[in-house]
């Protein structure tokens, strides 16, 4: 019989041996500001009506394959027009692999800018899909004569554009990404993830475009832990994904708890005024630190530039604070960290570790 090693090296695809697992540092004893969560808890009155639903609800039983009522809701939130449909996901990652698995045909090309959320490459890895990464602009811009050509050579089948972008922060021009639906030749996923920290959506502008979905999660709304995603667009479109959809790939406790939050929609959406308000004072602070470039953003982080970024990153560590190291994930990302707007409280004990370790490995 074959060694395991023999084995996996004859059964599994070279690119996955390739790949490393998508890591997620342990964050035990750490003030977390690193993964984008909204760091406001719930609030107790909404808390206790939350645990009466879960203390009742039938976890013996599968979910349900179809929550309407959640889609309903979260179709009058958007203010979707006829012939517009929502399909749920656990996460936006189950959506990514959906639409990737739909269009995959052989020579299918996914493409997407970098850097940007690296789950467009991951994924097209995973399911053997051809990858291509448009570079962005020095400033994090959209390369438009880069986009152009390669959208004419490659003719992707799916195009992904974070909006605003992770882990640059910043929107891309509208009117650029108007330009790229209209020449796209495939789908064009706009993702929204940042959605209630930003000043603008493509949710208007489904109906104009037959080429065009919006992708959302509510995990940085404070619902990180549902893990429940959902993209929007035309029925026509996502009735075909639903043939891909595995059954029952949201949960009850997700359902139930989402329906609770969403029908008080506002607390969630100041909150997020509330961190939009934190992140203006976090980025005026670290602009004051001498050394430290501090990039615009419309999400719930900052991206800042420094020396030394690793032995900044494990200083942060060592003082308790767990922020994202982005030095050697990119080359346009050299020296730089990624920090999620934290409470002020969060955002005070960042600001001091980091000028305490700033002055320290000075």
């Amino acid at each position: 019989m074959s060694s395991i090693s023999s084995l996996l090296a004859q059964l599994i695809r070279p690119e996955i041996q390739a790949l490393h697992a998508y890591h997620i540092p342990p964050s035990s004893g750490f003030i977390k500001l690193d993964a984008m969560e909204n760091p406001y808890s719930v609030p107790p009155a909404l808390r206790d009506e939350i645990a009466v639903l879960v203390s009742a609800s039938a976890i013996n039983r599968y979910p349900d394959p179809n929550p309407q009522a959640l889609k309903q809701q979260i179709r009058s939130l958007l203010k979707l027009g006829d012939g517009m449909e929502v399909l749920l996901g656990n996460g936006s990652d189950e959506l990514i692999q959906l639409l990737a698995m739909a269009v995959n045909k052989p020579g299918a090309t996914l493409l997407s800018v970098e850097p940007s959320f690296v789950m467009y490459k991951m994924i097209a890895t995973f399911l053997g899909m051809r990858y291509v990464g448009v570079p962005l602009a020095a400033n994090f811009s959209l390369d438009m004569s880069a986009m152009l050509a390669a959208i004419e050579r490659d003719k992707p089948a799916l195009i992904f554009l974070a909006y605003p972008n992770n882990p640059t922060g910043n929107p891309f021009s509208a009117a650029d990404i108007k330009q790229i639906i209209s020449v796209a030749p495939g789908l064009v996923v706009v993702d929204e993830a940042y959605y209630a920290f930003a000043e603008d959506s493509f949710i208007k502008h489904l109906a104009d475009y037959p080429n065009l979905l919006v992708m959302r999660t509510f995990s940085k709304l404070g619902m990180a832990g549902l893990r429940l995603g959902f993209l929007a667009g035309n029925a026509l479109w996502l009735n075909e994904l639903e043939k891909l959809r595995l059954p029952y790939n949201v949960g009850v406790l997700p359902q139930l708890v989402a329906e609770k939050l969403l029908a008080h929609h506002e607390v969630l959406l100041a909150q997020a005024e509330q961190i939009k308000q934190d992140r203006s004072k976090l980025a005026q602070s670290l602009a004051e630190i001498p050394g430290v470039q501090v990039y615009p953003s419309a999400a719930n982080f900052l991206l800042l530039r420094v020396a030394r970024a690793k032995e900044i990153f494990e200083g942060l560590k060592q003082r308790g604070v767990l922020i994202k190291n982005l030095h050697g994930s990119h080359a346009m990302l050299q020296d730089c960290l990624r920090v999620t707007v934290g409470t002020p409280t969060e955002n005070e004990a960042f600001l001091a570790a980091l000028q305490d370790t700033i002055t320290q490995l000075a």
